[in-house]
């Protein structure tokens, strides 16, 4: 039989390849974006390269260097964490909001976000910003 920490980090590893599975097919989709995204580029820069330019006020000249390119391992990398932020977050869209703790400003304690509600007035949020 396994002891606690043996426990423990079973359902670690447990959690961790569940969450990986089920990130799998959203990351894979960014990523093949990404590609496609990284080849119209290419292709658009050798097009203009061939002499097929096409001026257009429109459509302003596209300048891709072969070192920026988006399909890298640290895009990659930065698509899956997105993904994993995402996917973890507490707030989705059309479901309850969570109610968190926050600070009141004037009184200096801590409440809860919708402790702040009176009657049926919504709650206006503010997210002011110091710089």
């Amino acid at each position: 039989m396994m002891d606690d920490s043996g426990a423990v980090q079973m359902a670690r590893a447990l959690k961790c390849a569940a969450l990986c599975l089920m990130l799998l097919p959203r990351f894979l989709l960014a990523a093949v974006m990404l590609w496609l995204l990284d080849f119209l580029c290419i292709r658009r820069k050798v097009l203009l390269k061939m002499g097929e330019r096409q001026d257009s006020p429109d459509d302003p000249p596209v300048c891709v260097s072969d070192s920026n390119k988006m399909f890298t391992w640290e895009s990659l990398r930065a698509v899956w964490h997105g993904q994993k932020l995402d996917f973890l977050k507490s707030a989705h869209l059309g479901e309850v909001a969570p109610n968190t703790e926050v600070v009141l400003v004037q009184e200096r304690r801590k409440v809860r976000i919708l402790d702040c509600t009176k009657g049926k007035r919504p709650l206006v949020l503010n997210f002011g910003s110091c710089s």
